[in-house]
């Protein structure tokens, strides 16, 4: 009598261990780190490595004084402890939510790797957007637009901010190593990463150089957009005939396209461009020379003209897709009729009978030998 083989663990330490393993792992390091703040180590506390500044107390108008701060080295720690939470909520999310859905959709592979991408996307980008707009509404940053330049450089920000900003950046970094954690297909690898690389640069380059504010309200539409997109795109896979959400994603795209230059060439090319107080010091945070303002806003435009062109290709592909389905449908198809006369007389000839209009034709007769 023969014995089951059982299913071996992978080796420790190994490739497969260490992805079906990770999230655990990873906990592990977040609990030793929270660990030594039980015992005043001061190392990750949010408050701590964020570098308070006490403002004057007339600063906004507010009667009482509030705590500002600014960015330092400190925050690489706590980018990277956050980068680590972020790993854990994404394997919560993977493993509770959208396994379950994917066993129920029975989706190929395909379909399944940028279902699991949207539904992380989705979550984040409205966790995202909720949060970057009561920001936007407690600081009245879009009633006033000249708020964008004035009193640059921006060195000093309010906790929301300055967290915000910290998860941004956690978040995207989480996603590197996240396509190793994944199994992401290798087709789908340079797009990932193509999009990864310009969120971490964008948002990296608006906090250290103290343009939050400009990065802050071109991240909120620009997060509404994208959330709409994979959302519509989840629907889409649970029923292909559910696409009236890319109708109104295409819309909305194009006008966060153009709010995104407009406010850019708004802030770059005449705002900061007529602040008295031009100059580079990295002590004062100051950046505004004409170097780095016509870097940032050729990086913003090289960006979103790439975006335009990803965005056009994609409905071409779409709109040829459309046609030759149409086509496809109003191909007229030949109706069933009688044969011609040419078929039928072929027919008659091999059945071994004539037409009597056949026999007495000359053409049907043969000649005669001599």
């Amino acid at each position: 009598m023969g014995f089951r083989k059982k299913n071996k663990s992978p080796p420790v330490l190994s490739h497969e261990f260490v992805i079906q393993n990770h999230a655990d792992m990873v906990s592990c390091v977040a609990m030793a780190i929270l660990l030594g703040l039980m015992f005043e180590v001061r190392f990750l506390s949010a408050r701590d490595t964020l570098d308070a500044l006490r403002a004057p107390k007339g600063s906004y108008d507010m009667p009482e004084p509030l705590n500002f701060y600014h960015y330092g080295p400190k925050d690489m720690a706590t980018i990277f402890f956050y980068m680590l939470i972020a790993i854990i909520l994404h394997a919560v999310i993977q493993e509770y939510i959208l396994d379950k859905m994917n066993r129920r959709l029975h989706l190929s592979k395909t379909k399944h790797s940028k279902f699991n991408e949207s539904g992380q996307l989705v979550a984040f980008y409205l966790f995202s957007f909720i949060w970057g707009s009561s920001i936007l509404t407690a600081e009245d940053f879009a009633t006033n637009p000249t708020f964008l330049w004035e009193d640059y450089p921006h060195n000093n920000m309010v906790f929301q901010v300055k967290f915000f900003y910290i998860c941004q950046i956690a978040y995207w970094l989480h996603a590197l190593p996240e396509l190793y954690f994944q199994k992401v297909r290798k087709e789908d690898i340079p797009r990932q990463l193509y999009y990864i690389s310009l969120y971490i640069f964008h948002i990296s380059g608006a906090y250290v150089l103290n343009l939050h504010r400009l990065g802050l309200i071109l991240l909120v539409p620009h997060y509404l957009v994208e959330l709409l997109f994979h959302a519509s795109r989840l629907f889409y896979f649970s029923d292909e005939n559910k696409q009236k959400g890319f109708t109104l994603w295409a819309l909305l795209f194009v006008i966060a396209r153009l709010l995104t230059l407009t406010l850019s060439v708004l802030t770059f090319g005449f705002g900061l461009s007529r602040m008295e107080n031009q100059g580079f010091s990295i002590a004062e945070g100051n950046f505004n020379v004409l170097t780095v303002r016509i870097s940032c806003l050729a990086a913003i435009c090289l960006t979103q003209a790439w975006m335009m062109w990803k965005f056009i290709n994609f409905q071409l592909k779409k709109w040829r897709e459309h046609s030759q389905i149409q086509a496809t449908k109003r191909k007229p198809i030949s109706p069933k009729g009688r044969p011609s006369k040419k078929d039928s007389a072929r027919g008659a000839a091999s059945n071994g009978f004539m037409k009597s209009e056949e026999r007495t034709s000359p053409r049907a007769r043969k000649p005669k030998a001599s």
